[in-house]
């Protein structure tokens, strides 16, 4: 009987949803093993070849822990929330609910077919209320919490409030705003309710503030560092302007030093690691107030030079500081504000990477510098950014390489301040130069200036020394509908949260968009009120007029909820808490997590971020989410191109194409095979090609080729549906762990896929003679033996050091080595078999049920390796007569040299080389060679 995939994964796949095979239970005396994939985001696409990547890697990896002896939690679920439901709700008018509940119904039905060991019963979703209820839960605490400098923890607000009611705030160690004003406790008392509740909002680790923000018009909404690229949304290509908007953010900034020394706990790349810490970019210098020429405002600025505050030439502030409207002349306003519109149009990530271009304007003010008192031109300039430290620098030509550029460009002074060190063909950036035309910090090395300059800026009272961190508060509002509710009301313009375990559901609304009034789409509801007795209202409800208060119109970002999944995974089912204090003490961190690069300064941060709070709260045991952390190269897709000359609907084959001026354009991969495109099917794809006509080679129209990211948008998607349905999920499964190392990107190419196909078909062979079972019950042979422990050798240890890909050509080998010894030794087999089946699980429960087991494979055990196995009881020597090898001789590896000379030096054919001749010297190495020197 042959191999009948398509009925034996059926089987299998039924099977393990009634018998719940792989739930998770926090019983018995195990060791628990967490593996975790990165959830996805359920597309109306569904799922292409390059996402399941991961999934397999991971479900390799917990079906190799169970079969160790490891109780393994491995669920699944879905980051339902998101912008293109939304999108797609505008333009259809379909609930992004309904949308979203049938690309999960998609990515379900594609998941199972690939077989994964997901505990099902853990399921989760973002946009569940009953999941985001604990979102909210958290984002309650975050707001009741304030972060103390000297217990270095978050700490409930209470109790900052008992210390300001007792001694106002005088010694208060706080991460904080910086405009927080001093108060005695008699001030506290006199403060109106509105006063104090603005006090607190100022210490809040989830506060609301005037951020600078990358604002879409065209999607309504607030979008992230990372959704914006090149000045556009990731989603749509529309154009995306700074703004500064009234938003929640989280305090993040409290946790930086934590989130730096939490990377040495953990074991993730050094590249990853690297990435976290430039985000956080802890640096040392000083905090110095220039004063501006006839204005009473002051220019703060933080340096990590302080040594060189003697050769600042310019000051530069973002375009969108505060003090330029009020600093800049009437000669220049009309150039600096035309600077400013057109700044606003580019994103931060945009304005920090163009260094190509430089521009600015002077706003015809002067700072005054603090030690000199000479007068320094000030001038705006996009590469400084408002969000980032003060939102100005002292620029210091000499000393700063886009200085220098900047100096150059707009022909502005460059003093050097460097002893001996040339900066007339650039700025000199290292510490090591000596400090010169500085005043009292000549002739002192650059290392030790910097103390001596700080001293003196403190002494001076102009500034301190401070430690700075490129991390920001994270925004934390979004001005679109599908996305968790804020459980917060306003009273008197202040925020306050509902109490209690009260929490809001989104509302029906009529319109997805935002309203007439610009409000966000909530401001479309009519149920989106909070009343003192604890019930959503309608508006217009005279009755409850006087008890009513609005509720919050933003809803929460895409990475709200995908910041603590983890730990609901936990306890995926308890109603009573987000995670009881027990199971989380059982599962503990993450053992394995599997995902995307993409994420490494997004969710993984906040995720970090997240669980160290509530480790602070005392609800969780740990405070970092993930030991292990694996992110997965991606599967490019290989586009095909036909090439229309220009002004034309003709198509040149690609290699005639250079004859003439033509366009590459996408097509879709389903109409090409081996790089031969169906015209017909093309002709048929869109009406606008018709009616093209094709120039031909040799008959045919030879597409190009080129290897991109796998997407719709280039038409090159290659589903795993119709590969499951060909050859099957195991084989899908084998090759895609074989196309190479895990962590490395690699091209989609199905060429490979029957010599894996028949890999499992010949695997299959081994158990069966003419379609029937047949297996031998002797003893097994020491080359089988040797076959199945070098395997299992093999196996074990790529498996501990996540070489997925090296498994598959192990197995290849094994199975040949196999077939060749004629082996269908029972002892062997089922071995193989349990050493097989994280990879092809499908095959691996037939066949082990085949066997005589009445249990699921994936509660067998891991074979262990004899390495007595390997151990050979002859060795062939080469037999060499002066280095040149003659002959080959089997001898017992339990010879001494002396044994082994004597037998070689007996046998027949080495009298044949001697020819009489007597040996000057014989060169024994054990089970390596002989050589004989005549």
């Amino acid at each position: 009987m042959e191999y009948n995939h398509r009925e034996v994964e059926n089987k299998w796949r039924k099977y393990w949803a009634e018998n719940k095979t792989f739930k998770a239970t926090e019983e018995g005396d195990k060791p628990k093993y967490y593996v975790l994939d990165m959830f996805p985001y359920p597309s109306g696409a569904g799922l292409h070849v390059g996402h399941p990547l991961g999934y397999i890697a991971s479900d390799i990896y917990a079906r190799y822990k169970r079969l160790e002896g490891y109780n393994v939690l491995h669920p699944m679920g879905y980051d339902s929330f998101g912008l293109p439901a939304e999108q797609y709700a505008i333009q259809t008018g379909q609930h992004p609910r309904i949308t979203t509940e049938n690309n999960v119904a998609r990515y379900r039905d594609q998941l199972d077919q690939i077989g994964f060991s997901f505990d099902w019963d853990r399921e989760v979703r973002t946009s569940d209320p009953k999941y985001y209820k604990w979102t909210q839960w958290i984002f309650k605490q975050l707001f009741n919490s304030w972060y103390d400098r000297t217990q270095n923890k978050a700490v409930n607000i209470h109790e900052l409030i008992l210390e300001f009611e007792r001694n106002g705030n005088a010694i208060v160690k706080a991460v904080c705003d910086d405009d927080v004003p001093q108060f005695t406790a008699a001030d506290w008392h006199a403060y109106s309710e509105k006063e104090q509740q603005t006090i607190l909002l100022k210490y809040r680790l989830a506060f609301l503030a005037d951020s600078w923000v990358n604002w879409c018009p065209a999607l309504g909404t607030v979008l992230a560092n990372d959704e914006v690229k090149d000045g556009l949304s990731e989603r749509g290509g529309h154009p995306v302007e700074q703004k500064l908007m009234r938003q929640w953010s989280l305090r993040i900034t409290a946790y930086a030093e934590r989130l730096l020394q939490g990377l040495d706990k953990i074991d993730w790349s050094d590249a990853l690691k690297d990435q976290q810490r430039n985000w956080i970019g802890k640096s040392k210098g000083a905090s110095v107030k220039f004063a501006v020429d006839g204005h009473d405002g002051q220019i703060e600025v933080f340096t990590t030079r302080p040594d060189t505050i003697f050769g600042v030439s310019f000051m530069v502030l973002a375009p969108e500081h505060d003090l330029v409207a009020e600093i800049t002349t009437d000669e220049y306003k009309d150039k600096v504000n035309a600077y400013v519109e057109t700044a606003s149009l580019k994103s931060e990530r945009d304005r920090q990477a163009d260094v190509k271009n430089i521009t600015g304007e002077f706003t015809g003010a002067y700072a005054i510098h603090p030690f000199t008192g000479d007068k320094i031109p000030v001038w705006i300039g996009d590469y400084v950014l408002a969000s980032y430290g003060t939102g100005a620098v002292m620029a210091v030509p000499s000393g700063d390489q886009r200085d220098w550029e900047f100096a150059t460009h707009f022909g502005i002074e460059i003093k050097n301040i460097f002893k001996d060190k040339d900066i007339s063909e650039g700025a000199y950036a290292e510490k090591d130069a000596i400090i010169a035309n500085s005043d009292f910090l000549n002739d002192l090395p650059a290392k030790k200036a910097i103390g001596t300059a700080i001293k003196a800026i403190m002494d001076k009272g102009i500034g301190v020394g401070k430690t700075n961190y490129r991390l920001r508060d994270a925004v934390f509002s979004r001005q679109r509908y599908w996305g968790e509710p804020f459980p917060v009301y306003y009273k008197d313009d202040m925020p306050y949260v509902l109490e209690g375990d009260y929490h809001v559901e989104l509302p029906e609304v009529d319109k997805f968009l935002p309203t007439e009034d610009g409000d966000p789409p909530l401001g479309n509801a009519d149920k989106w009120s909070w009343c003192i007795n604890k019930k959503i209202v309608k508006d217009n409800d005279q009755q409850n007029k006087t008890c009513t208060f609005p509720l919050e119109l933003n809803t929460m970002p895409g990475w709200a909820g995908s910041s603590w999944y983890f730990l609901r995974y936990m306890d995926a089912n308890n109603e009573g808490e987000f995670v009881s204090k027990d199971k989380a003490d059982y599962w503990n961190q993450v053992d394995l997590y599997i995902g995307g690069s993409e994420h490494a300064v997004g969710h993984l941060l906040y995720s970090r971020f997240w669980t160290k709070f509530l480790y602070d709260l005392g609800k969780i045991s740990f405070d970092e989410p993930f030991k292990k952390l694996i992110n997965q190269g991606m599967i490019l897709g290989r586009s095909s191109f036909v090439y229309r000359i220009k002004d034309t609907n003709q198509f040149v084959s690609h290699g005639l194409k250079n004859n003439y001026e033509t366009t590459p354009i996408h097509a879709d991969i389903s109409m090409v095979t081996n790089d031969q495109l169906d015209i017909e099917a093309f002709k048929n794809w869109r009406p606008e090609y018709a009616n093209a006509e094709f120039i031909l080679e040799d008959g045919k129209y030879i597409c190009g080729h080129e290897v991109e990211k796998m997407s719709k948008s280039k038409y090159n998607v290659q589903t795993p549906d119709d590969l499951v349905e060909a050859f099957g999920a195991d084989t899908l499964r084998c090759y895609e762990m074989f196309l190479g190392p895990l962590e490395q990107s690699k091209p989609w190419d199905t060429q490979g896929i029957n010599g894996v196909h028949n890999f499992l078909r010949k695997f299959w062979r081994l158990f069966h003679n003419e379609g029937v079972m047949q297996l031998d019950d002797s003893e097994p042979d020491k080359k089988a033996l040797k076959t199945l422990h070098k395997t299992i050798k093999k196996v074990k240890e790529d498996l501990e050091r996540y070489s997925f890909n090296t498994v598959v050509s192990a197995g290849m080998i094994a199975v040949n080595e196999l077939n060749e010894q004629k082996c269908n030794n029972r002892h062997i087999l089922e071995q193989l078999t349990v050493l097989f089946s994280p990879y092809a699980p499908h095959i691996c429960e037939e066949l082990w049920e085949k066997l005589g087991h009445s249990e699921s494979i994936s509660f067998a055990k891991f074979p262990e390796f004899n390495p007595s196995f390997l151990e050979d009881d002859s060795f062939e020597y080469p037999v060499s007569f002066n280095g040149k090898m003659r002959f080959k001789l089997e001898l017992p590896t339990s010879l001494s040299k002396e044994e082994v000379e004597k037998e070689v030096m007996a046998f027949e054919k080495t009298q044949q080389y001697l020819d009489g001749k007597s040996p000057k010297k014989v060169i024994v190495v054990p089970k390596r060679i002989v050589n004989v020197v005549v």
